[in-house]
């Protein structure tokens, strides 16, 4: 009777050593997925100011889609998240304005691409710009970014690099997750 008691213990001891040796295998399985994704596919988010209200707000936390633009570029109003030029160890987030070669003026609030006589629509915008900027020549592979708060933004007007190149962009805004009450797309 002694050995079945030693050997049941044994094989419980082997038992639970197989069981922990399974959870730390998903543990692992699982922290490696994550970090893929969030190196190559999505970049997590947390939005730290005001300076894209009411689109998003401060506190938001959203998903970047890294490969929106392997075989595209930018678009005129994307919401993308960026290395700012002027220190890339931080990452912005704002939308597309002025896209390369283009001019982009600033007059009365208003934007103006390349003296066109009609100005962008900025009918989403939470109120009216206020003053002049500019003309700025947006170089090659360059873009130039405004937040959406534009009177309290800061964005390429005032930046000592006034120009997002294209190897800075990381990924386009595409989803908001939190807060859970505002989950969606972001556009």
């Amino acid at each position: 009777m002694k050995k079945t008691v030693n050997e049941k213990e044994s094989q419980n001891k082997v038992k639970g050593k197989s069981e922990l040796w399974e959870y730390v295998r998903i543990i692992v399985a699982v922290v490696l997925v994550v970090g893929i994704v969030n190196t190559f596919f999505l970049l997590n988010a947390r939005i730290p100011s005001d300076s894209m209200e009411n689109t998003i707000m401060k506190g938001d936390q959203l998903f970047g889609n890294r490969l929106a633009y392997k075989n595209e570029d930018p678009k005129r109003y994307d919401i993308v998240i960026f290395k700012f030029p002027d220190d890339e160890k931080q990452l912005f987030i704002k939308r597309v304005i002025g896209l390369p070669g283009e001019t982009v003026t600033i007059l009365d609030g208003k934007v103006y691409i390349n003296d066109d006589p009609t100005p962008l629509d900025d009918s989403f915008l939470p109120e009216k710009m206020e003053g002049d900027f500019g003309p700025y020549e947006v170089p090659q592979d360059c873009y130039f970014m405004m937040g959406d708060n534009r009177n309290w933004s800061n964005d390429s007007r005032f930046w000592n690099n006034t120009y997002v190149r294209r190897d800075q962009i990381l990924a386009k805004a595409v989803l908001r997750y939190w807060p859970l009450t505002k989950i969606g797309f972001v556009e």
